[in-house]
């Protein structure tokens, strides 16, 4: 009688325990609080070098030298492809909207949509030729041409021996002018980050 109640109190300690480790709690956090769970890529970093290198492509010459030529009127630039050449998985999505935001906030440029966006935008006003009236109705050849387009990729370069590694980011941008092809600013933005399991 007292091995059953030895082994009955050993279960149910042990399934105790199995329930308690596999609790999950979830806390809300500020999206600005730099949290940095498992050393990829993350929100912050995204943040951090859109802010970074927008300001940086905005402190740029090639600003002053546009608005010189053209009458002191504001470029308009549009973001193209952001290619994710890194060992992860990263939305280059989420970082280019960091970029776009940062330009809208700046008032410094005009920015135009690209890619699928731009394509939607078309389909609507193809659609509205037909299902919209004539007062309400959007014309096709009235867009914004963008004076410039920013493209660039993510890299990045891991080294690890063991339970440690370095993780090193790059992020390359390059301005260029759509008219002529001229490249007239070139950024980069490194993060390094060391990892202890």
């Amino acid at each position: 009688m007292q091995m059953k109640r030895i082994a009955l109190a050993a279960v149910l300690l042990a399934s105790g325990l199995f329930i308690g480790s596999c609790s999950r709690q979830v806390t809300r956090v500020s999206t600005e609080e730099t949290i940095d769970i498992s050393g990829r890529w993350n929100n912050t970093d995204s943040r951090e070098v859109a802010n970074q290198m927008t300001d940086q492509v905005l402190s740029g010459s090639w600003i002053g030298d546009f608005q010189e030529d053209n009458a002191g009127k504001k470029p308009v630039v549009i973001v193209g492809m952001v290619m994710n050449k890194s060992h992860e998985h990263i939305d280059a999505e989420t970082f280019v909207k960091d970029v776009e935001q940062s330009f809208i906030k700046s008032q410094r440029v005009r920015l135009v949509q690209g890619g699928k966006k731009r394509e939607e935008l078309r389909a609507e006003k193809a659609d509205q030729q037909t299902n919209a009236s004539v007062s309400t109705m959007k014309k096709f050849g009235l867009e914004n041409g963008a004076d410039f387009i920013l493209q660039g990729s993510i890299n990045s370069i891991v080294d690890s021996h063991k339970k440690q590694k370095v993780v090193y980011y790059q992020v390359n941008l390059e301005l260029t002018n759509i008219q002529t092809n001229e490249v007239v600013w070139i950024g980069d933005k490194k993060i390094a980050k060391y990892v202890k399991n």
